[in-house]
């Protein structure tokens, strides 16, 4: 798979000029711009590394016409899930605050956040190498706070299907923020729905492997089991066809025993079950399951 060329530093587009790049992922480029008034923003750039092609030091995107009907409705998807965002006013949800058409793609422009991602502090506590990562209040705390945001989301009948600790945002002011949402689908949009998104191995949920599986809430809801997963052992769960094959979950769990509560090892594991009706069936009540009281551990 050949990564399109980005936009180079000092290219203008609609009168947002950009500075550099921030991240390269497989359906999108996220750059660093300044606006009119020299404000700093961040751009994400529908660019599917699939379906597109851009010469370097050109600005305009490419794509065969075997590939062109594919790339439209993703660029559609991208655009009405943009508008959708705009709408949404939480300060656990990235704000989108404009989204336009240029060079045969959509943008995003979104507020430059401060911070550091949760994946950096997973990164920074495994370093410690203490017997759980983070400390279960400490996980407690931030996900309730974070699945507030996802069940704004999921409220607009958007599926966010790719979260992750590298998609989880805390601001240097202590917030934190859903980011990313460039594998978001509507919910109840079958034709959006045909375009599977490009999954994250160990967040992704077994019925994104298989073509014309239904997905919903409880998706995303194995995504963020993974999620809790990875603050608890430093690393995220193994993918699906690995589990499938040798399942080491509930004895990765169950080593946690004494340094986490029986209930958010359980919590995790229906969260993580292979079986989608098994799982929390919504944000709200793995919410519900999550609470703040949990008996600690430590």
């Amino acid at each position: 798979m050949h990564q399109p060329a980005p936009l180079a530093p000092g290219t203008l587009v609609q009168g947002y000029r950009i500075v550099r790049n921030l991240a390269i992922g497989g359906f999108s480029i996220v750059y660093l711009a300044t606006n009119v008034r020299g404000q700093q923003v961040a751009i994400k750039e529908y660019l599917p590394a699939t379906l597109s092609s851009r010469v370097q030091g050109t600005s305009q995107t490419q794509t065969s016409p075997d590939k062109l009907r594919l790339y439209r409705l993703g660029l559609q998807s991208f655009f009405h899930e943009g508008r959708a965002l705009a709408e949404i006013s939480h300060p656990g949800v990235s704000s989108v605050l404009d989204f336009f058409a240029a060079n045969g793609t959509v943008y995003m422009v979104m507020n430059v956040l401060q911070g550091s991602s949760l994946q950096d502090f997973i990164v920074s506590a495994r370093k410690a190498n203490a017997p759980g990562n983070l400390q279960e209040a400490t996980i407690c705390s931030l996900f309730q706070e974070f699945l507030g945001a996802v069940r704004v989301v999921h409220q607009r009948k958007l599926l966010h299907l790719d979260l992750k600790p590298g998609n989880i945002f805390v601001t240097l002011d202590d917030r934190v923020v859903l980011i990313d949402f460039g594998a978001a689908r509507h919910a109840l949009d079958p034709e959006a729905m045909a375009l599977r998104p490009m999954y994250t191995p160990g967040f992704a949920a077994p019925e994104l492997y298989v073509r014309g599986t239904p997905l919903g809430p409880w998706t995303d809801v194995y995504s963020l089991g993974a999620c809790l997963y990875s603050c608890m052992r430093g690393y995220p769960p193994m993918d699906v066809p690995t589990r499938r094959r040798t399942d080491n979950l509930s004895a990765h769990l169950e080593r946690l025993r004494g340094v986490y509560s029986d209930g958010l090892r359980d919590l995790v594991g229906r969260c993580l079950s292979l079986e989608p009706g098994l799982r929390p069936q919504s944000v709200l009540e793995l919410q519900k399951a999550l609470p703040a009281n949990f008996a600690r551990s430590q």
